[in-house]
């Protein structure tokens, strides 16, 4: 399974993922799930990935090469902006399932993948959006800054409590790492390494991209000061007044 979060700030985008994949308990591995095009000056794109790893390794693959999109074939590098760019992602996805879905099917497997693409190109504002396994896509709003794919329940209600379109990137990057540490408490197939990337507003390229594993010495403080603040502001939280008295 994969965790893979985008925030979508008024000074940029957020964007975090993990690194697992398992096909049961005794075969796991670590594969990027973040891939990153780029022109600085120009754009910057990043695209995050959920679902199955063959399809979704065969999706990148097939933007790398070119995608025919309105007749011309186009990759993330050369799309006139971020519309477009989404569209592309969708198209590469109905490409592989075209070519691999009935197969699939008659293995019993489904074709499982999402994505996250976030970004700016000349010209136009920075815009994040989720592409589905059938090729539409959203896009994320200032009401709803925020996008998530693959295991999203365990780290989405800090998302929804703490978030606003107005959150600085330094707090953004907090509230994703909070995020992440919930899912990874909660759910074993979610795993380290994890990568995350900056692209901020206006910028035209990655302002900042960290691969974070167990020794990151923010990232653990992070995990031990939030587990902390729970507890105590848990205790902190007076008895309900319809407890039986004498109850402990």
């Amino acid at each position: 399974m994969t965790y893979c979060v985008g925030l979508h700030l008024r000074d940029g985008l957020v964007l975090l993922a993990d690194t697992r994949t398992n096909a049961g308990v005794d075969h796991i591995s670590t594969f990027g799930k973040m891939h990153v095009a780029e022109v600085p000056g120009e754009r910057a794109l990043a695209l995050l990935s959920a679902g199955n790893l063959a399809i979704t390794q065969a999706v990148v693959a097939r933007l790398q090469e070119g995608v025919w999109l309105d007749g011309i074939v186009r990759t993330l590098l050369d799309v006139d902006n971020m519309f477009h760019a989404a569209q592309l992602v969708g198209a590469a996805v109905r490409e592989v399932f075209a070519r691999d879905g009935q197969a699939l099917a008659n293995q019993g497997v489904g074709f499982d993948c999402s994505f996250l693409l976030g970004g700016q190109i000349t010209g136009g504002a920075a815009r994040l959006y989720l592409v589905y396994s059938a090729g539409n896509f959203i896009e994320a709003t200032e009401d709803t800054p925020f996008l998530q794919i693959g295991e999203v329940k365990y780290g989405k209600p800090m998302l929804d409590r703490a978030l606003s379109f107005d959150t600085r990137l330094s707090d953004g990057v907090k509230l994703v790492l909070v995020s992440m540490d919930s899912t990874l408490r909660s759910n074993l197939t979610v795993g380290m390494p994890i990568d995350l990337a900056l692209i901020g507003t206006d910028a035209l390229r990655v302002t900042l991209r960290r691969r974070i594993t167990e020794e990151d010495d923010y990232f653990r403080s992070v995990r031990e000061r939030w587990a902390a603040g729970l507890r105590e502001v848990y205790l902190q939280l007076p008895p309900p007044d319809w407890m039986p008295e004498g109850t402990a």
